[in-house]
């Protein structure tokens, strides 16, 4: 029998608190409690984490269906590590900001933990079935959240997120089950570790339909282009909560997913339909940015902006490179941090003035200028500025996309590889980096139009950033700044997860 792993704790507490506030406890209490003590274990786990070794540590397993190759295995790596601090860092903020009607607060917080549990768990899973079941665990509560306290048309946008994200499991499970049967009878197992091996021995074939089933279910789920119109809506109508625990990191579990089994287990069918992922990303960060340029409310505009900024991540993945794998997995962290303090910010704004129309705010930062430093913090980090994390990662997939595909996978020579000569991904490269001044420029405009020029007489009276919003916002610059100026410890700390599984 194997030892219990404390990954499991990570994975318990939110579900015991959600059971402790169902039964009647103080919901913020026992959440905010909750949300820190993961955090601070996790904070402790990292202490015991060896780094520089590759495989996962912290492994445990129980045999849950053993007949098919299922099992209730738990461990962390450092790519799996990066993500569960993630995960635990982006609740905590999301529960401090949390401000749920009085009268159903408690399923409020229910869900958040729910979310918590889910997310965590997905996470800390080394059995591809398990990874995919805590997944489906932690999407229930968060349509709930956004069709029972969203604002605007919130039960559209949540059937609409509903149907993209339920027919996208699908077809991820319909790619996960033929990822099983593509395994040796008699040798099958959702265990990732298992099938990696497989691969790499070649008994697993290259299949590329199994591979594009999991494109396209990874991909609806991440908004890949133009599977993504699910979610600015969504974003714009769920509670600031929501919005940052499914932007900020249930959406990274699609990407997750992609370079934790795609990149090792389908390298060739990868380069064989590079052509239409190098589309659909160029759609992902042209086509939308453009249109993310169009919004005139700030909820709508972070929406699109969150879609565009995961073609980056596509794009590193694409390149499938050491480079640009380490850069796509620290923007997945990146990213999310930017995201959730952007959407976190902009349920303040709401809160203090009941709208988010571009047209009707302005000037905000003199009665607010905590709130307006912590926005254009937001906008630096989304922008991609050096001395945020964001920086780091970026720089990373630009380079190692550059350079490409490894040569044994495109089947060049090593003389032939020498000579410099531009092929499709470096020109999407290209294409890529003129987002960054795509979204400069819609970032910009929107600091400028809410918290820039005069203040009209009716929002001098605002409230600043303050309390355990004040908290939140400052744990999530801070974390983006540290990782800013040392990305290289968590360079250290995810590229032996990438260079052997």
């Amino acid at each position: 029998m194997s030892t219990v792993s404390p990954l499991l704790f990570l994975i318990l507490i939110p579900l015991v608190a959600a059971v402790l506030v169902m039964l009647g406890g103080k919901s913020r209490t026992i959440s905010l409690l909750a949300s820190a003590l993961n955090l601070i274990l996790l904070l402790v786990l990292a202490t015991k984490f060896r780094a520089s070794e590759a495989g996962f540590q912290f492994v445990s397993s129980f045999p849950v269906v053993p007949q098919l190759g299922i099992n209730f295995i738990l461990g962390a790596d450092g790519l799996s590590f990066v993500m569960l601090f993630l995960s635990t860092a982006v609740t905590l903020a999301a529960v401090a900001v949390a401000r749920p009607p009085v009268e159903n607060d408690r399923w409020f917080y229910i869900s958040l933990l729910m979310i918590s549990a889910g997310v965590i768990g997905a996470f800390a899973s080394v059995d591809v079935f398990l990874f995919y079941m805590f997944h489906e665990l932690a999407l229930i509560p968060t349509f709930l959240l956004i069709g029972i306290w969203g604002s605007g048309d919130r039960q559209a946008a949540a059937w609409k997120a509903t149907i993209y994200l339920a027919t996208g499991s699908f077809v991820l499970l319909l790619g996960l089950i033929g990822l099983y049967l593509l395994q040796p009878l008699g040798d099958r197992s959702f265990d990732l570790r298992h099938i990696i091996q497989l691969a790499e021995t070649g008994l697993i074939p290259d299949n590329p339909i199994v591979y594009l089933l999991l494109l396209f279910g990874f991909g609806t789920l991440v908004s890949l282009f133009p599977f993504h119109t699910w979610a600015p809506q969504a974003y714009a109508s769920a509670p600031a909560p929501a919005a940052m625990l499914h932007a900020g990191v249930l959406k990274k579990f699609g990407l997750y997913g992609l370079i934790r089994i795609c990149a090792p287990v389908f390298p060739e069918s990868i380069q064989a339909l590079l052509p239409l992922l190098l589309v659909l990303i160029v759609g992902n960060i042209l086509y939308v940015g453009y249109v993310t340029i169009a919004q005139r409310k700030l909820d709508t505009m972070l929406g699109y902006s969150s879609v565009m900024h995961m073609g980056y991540i596509f794009l590193g993945f694409a390149a499938l490179n050491v480079v640009s794998l380490t850069g796509a997995s620290l923007m997945l962290l990146s990213h999310g941090l930017t995201v959730a303090l952007l959407f976190a910010l902009c349920g303040e704004i709401r809160e203090r003035t009941g709208t988010l129309e571009f047209s009707e705010l302005g000037g905000i930062a003199r009665a607010t200028p905590r709130l307006g430093l912590a926005f254009g913090f937001a906008a630096m980090a989304s922008v991609g500025l050096p001395g945020f994390i964001g920086f780091a990662s970026e720089l990373m997939v630009f380079f190692g996309a550059f350079v490409g595909q490894p040569t044994e996978m495109r089947g060049q020579s090593a003389a032939a590889a020498e000579v410099f000569r531009f092929n499709s991904i470096q020109i999407v490269t290209i294409c890529a980096v003129w987002g960054i001044v795509i979204s400069a420029i819609y970032m910009l405009r929107a600091y400028r139009k809410i918290f820039m020029g005069p203040l009209p007489e009716r929002w001098s009276r605002l409230p600043d950033l303050a309390g355990l919003p004040r908290v939140a916002v400052v744990l999530l610059i801070g974390v983006m700044l540290f990782y800013g100026f040392f990305p290289q410890l968590l360079v250290n700390l995810v590229t032996p997860a990438l260079l052997q599984p």
